[in-house]
């Protein structure tokens, strides 16, 4: 099984065609229904629908209220390694960018990871860079070991990996894998990828299915919004959850809508994405797919991450870093991407209770072995 004949036939169809002949029934037929087609989320992200977004916000509320309660998970990044092989035009961490290397020891990591546990997170996301050299499968065992003592929750944003290497990581405690596809466009992919092991567009797709094959709680996808047309990258990334959720339904299944920042580097985004397009993406997902995960990071500002937080998210980060040992190191370093919201931890709790939501640290516990931090 694997969604890239799916990908391949959205690709080849004439989906600017599709969109601009969605008529404005389409879309109030589609924001009226109980269960969404595949067909209805593309007249929900077409052009036409975007005179309707009050009325897809109201929809969205509802289901959201439905399904995940007035509660916000949260979680923070934790950055072992930036280290690459990878020559991706976009990203900070691109292998031939001059930028101060490093990656955490065992006793950095120990430091970092306590000082995370003490602003009460229980869910951590450890990322690298795509090295398979320096984070080696055995580097990442060793470091979810040391985590797992401390958080009942660690997922990993890394490169692509086989089924069996994901089978060992959910052996010794990772429940959660992120990866992102960057853009389903084959061909602009490749030019994106010029040198490296991503440059395996097939492979990089298939991983999150792999994800799911080898025992993991939650799959969290997403496009670089930005990279290319963003209404086919998020169009893609909806049938992508869509086809995850149908096939592993055991799978927390969740998508991240991240838009292109500054980095280190001269690359500037294909298209860009307005406020209110986001804002439409965002709700065509939660209409199409209820029951979806979804994350707003801090590559939003503050106050645009507020206003977003009845129409359908879900997760969200704080006390975020994007520099290896930036939680606890004061040492200048370049991050994989400048942030917008970098409040603490504190301050996003204050904010979500002011809203009238709330902050979920910890919603997981394994059975078979006990982590230390308490209940939410």
């Amino acid at each position: 099984m694997s969604y890239y004949p799916l990908c391949r036939e959205l690709e080849e169809a004439s989906l600017e065609e599709q969109f601009a002949a969605v008529t404005e029934a389409d879309v109030l037929r589609a924001i009226a229904k109980k269960h969404c087609t595949p067909g209805d989320f593309l007249a929900l992200m077409s052009p036409t629908a975007a005179p309707f977004i009050e009325d897809m916000a109201r929809k969205a509320n509802t289901l959201t209220a439905q399904n995940f309660g007035r509660t916000i998970q949260l979680f923070t990044p934790l950055y072992l390694s930036n280290y690459c092989s990878n020559h991706c035009v976009y990203c900070g961490f691109n292998a031939k960018n001059v930028i101060p290397r490093s990656q955490l020891t065992a006793e950095q990591l120990e430091v970092e990871a306590k000082a995370i546990a003490a602003t009460g997170l229980r869910h951590l996301l450890i990322l690298t860079g795509e090295s398979r050299v320096k984070a080696s499968p055995e580097y990442l065992e060793e470091c979810v070991t040391l985590l797992r003592n401390h958080f009942p929750s660690v997922s990993i944003e890394i490169y692509a990996m086989t089924l069996e290497e994901y089978t060992r990581l959910v052996e010794v405690g990772v429940d959660g894998l992120t990866l992102f596809q960057e853009t389903y466009d084959e061909d602009l992919y490749d030019t994106l990828h010029p040198r490296g092991p991503k440059k395996d567009f097939r492979f990089r797709l298939d991983a999150p299915e792999r994800g799911c094959q080898a025992g993991m709680r939650v799959v969290n996808i997403g496009a670089l919004l930005g990279l290319g047309d963003w209404r086919k990258d998020a169009l893609q990334t909806g049938m992508h959850a869509a086809y995850l959720m149908d096939n592993y339904p055991d799978v927390d299944i969740s998508v991240s809508l991240p838009r292109m920042r500054p980095h280190a580097g001269e690359f500037q985004p294909t298209t860009l994405v307005s406020d209110r397009e986001m804002v439409q993406l965002m709700l065509a997902m939660r209409l199409f797919l209820p029951r979806l995960g979804i994350t707003i990071s801090t590559r939003e500002s503050p106050d645009f991450r507020e206003n977003l937080l009845p129409l359908g998210v879900t997760k969200m980060s704080a006390g975020v870093s994007t520099a290896v040992g930036g939680h606890t190191q004061d040492c200048d370093k370049v991050g994989q991407f400048d942030i917008s919201d970098d409040r603490s931890v504190e301050q996003m709790c204050a904010m979500l209770k002011s809203h009238g939501y709330q902050p979920v640290f910890k919603d997981w516990e394994p059975f078979d072995r006990n982590v230390s931090g308490g209940a939410a």
